[in-house]
């Protein structure tokens, strides 16, 4: 669970970096090698790195002291936080808020500040002149924008299912763990290499090279 979640938290905050990167590079980018120098990218690197592992401390701790009675039985392919604190035998109240407190001011704040840095990108491309300089600035976000509805979609439905579908089959539990779990890692490595030349290049060979297979 430690290092589920906390690789979690890790790839909320650099979707929320690279969507700082993508601001300053679109709206400041006369100021963009003054504003992301090599002491401020360290600096974000090292709170990524450890800000999630540190905020999962007390609750891995708390989860550990805990006293569990009944069948230890869990709904998803992994130990869930919220699913696992049901099955403490004791007053888990402070857990509860904490771990609350935890994902208001890690995940939920990341998806606000990103969101509001592509409302002033759009802000800002919308006033451009050329429709060539909107074409290439939204380009540049392209990427940056299919992986935070791959990050954060199968988490919001993960968290809805868990909240909302008590009464659903575990099949449907197993299948969002799973697309929480699984999805974003395989289909990331697509969409930050899918913008390189020679990537695309090398595809459509190959689905050219298929479709002639198959039409011979």
């Amino acid at each position: 669970m430690f290092c589920i979640h906390s690789f979690s938290f890790m790839e909320s905050s650099v979707l929320l970096v690279m969507s700082f990167d993508r601001f300053v590079a679109i709206c400041h980018p006369l100021r963009y090698l003054v504003i992301i120098n090599d002491q401020r990218v360290v600096r974000a690197g090292l709170i990524v790195i450890f800000r999630g592992p540190v905020a999962l401390v007390p609750i891995v701790l708390l989860l550990k002291a805990f006293p569990y009675c009944g069948p230890r039985v869990l709904s998803h392919s992994f130990c869930l936080h919220q699913e696992v604190i049901h099955l403490a035998c004791t007053d888990t109240t402070f857990n509860n808020l904490y771990g609350l407190t935890v994902v208001v001011f890690t995940v939920m704040l990341d998806l606000v500040l990103i969101a509001l840095s592509y409302g002033v990108i759009l802000h800002t491309v919308a006033r451009l002149a050329s429709q060539e300089e909107q074409h290439r600035a939204f380009q540049t976000c392209t990427s940056h924008l299919c992986a935070v509805l791959v990050f954060f979609v199968p988490m919001v439905g993960l968290s809805l299912v868990h909240r909302f579908g008590k009464h659903a089959p575990p099949a449907v539990h197993l299948l969002m763990a799973n697309i929480y779990l699984f999805v974003p890692p395989m289909l990331n490595p697509i969409i930050y290499s899918i913008k390189t030349k020679e990537i695309r290049l090398a595809i459509s060979k190959l689905l050219g090279l298929r479709k002639a297979s198959a039409e011979s």
